[in-house]
């Protein structure tokens, strides 16, 4: 299967969860982040903002700052697809909505921050394989910003299980993620 169709039946299959199954499933994956190492002995994470039917990450990233970890979230600059990294200090006051409707950092808000900085970065994507192949939304923007991170950062997927599928297309530049979070399991796909 291509990535478009690919893509489509995985969105297709996520929507059809109810608000009550995304939140209740997100509170499981949630509580399975928070007990990883390298959730704990991050000083520096970046989250992505959850929208639509996305495992929804606001409750951890309004965690993340109560433990007064260095919480970002990306800002999306369409013409050159990059993502700026901005620190969060208040869900509420710092977010609106932004490109494709994605919750994002505010431009009279936004406190830049070096992606090198970043100790642990969760990514968002649409499917994920065994091996931590990632399709994401087909923008590009992360497989942008990977370069920009030190070696070894962890990248992090949240995902529902029925996003888990046998074999997701990859291409010379996608880099796989270590981690997926599910809301049953944490699949470990870290490269030797």
């Amino acid at each position: 299967m291509n990535k478009k169709k690919l893509r489509r039946l995985i969105i297709d299959r996520r929507d059809q969860l109810s608000e009550e199954q995304i939140n209740e499933k997100s509170l499981q994956i949630a509580e399975r982040l928070f007990c990883l190492p390298s959730y704990q002995n991050a000083e520096t994470v970046m989250f992505f903002i959850s929208f639509g039917s996305e495992v929804v990450t606001r409750p951890m990233v309004e965690r993340a700052i109560e433990e007064g970890k260095a919480t970002l979230a990306p800002k999306a600059k369409p013409k050159s697809r990059e993502l700026v990294p901005s620190r969060i200090l208040n869900w509420g006051e710092d977010l609106a909505s932004g490109i494709y409707g994605i919750p994002e950092p505010k431009e009279e808000k936004l406190r830049s921050y070096p992606p090198d900085a970043i100790d642990l970065l969760i990514v968002p994507g649409v499917a994920f394989d065994h091996n931590g192949n990632r399709l994401g939304y087909g923008g590009g923007y992360y497989d942008r910003f990977f370069p920009l991170l030190k070696s070894k950062v962890p990248l992090v997927a949240l995902a529902f299980e029925i996003q888990i599928v046998p074999s997701v297309p990859v291409e010379s530049w996608d880099r796989a993620v270590d981690l997926i979070i599910t809301e049953s399991k944490v699949i470990n796909a870290f490269r030797a």
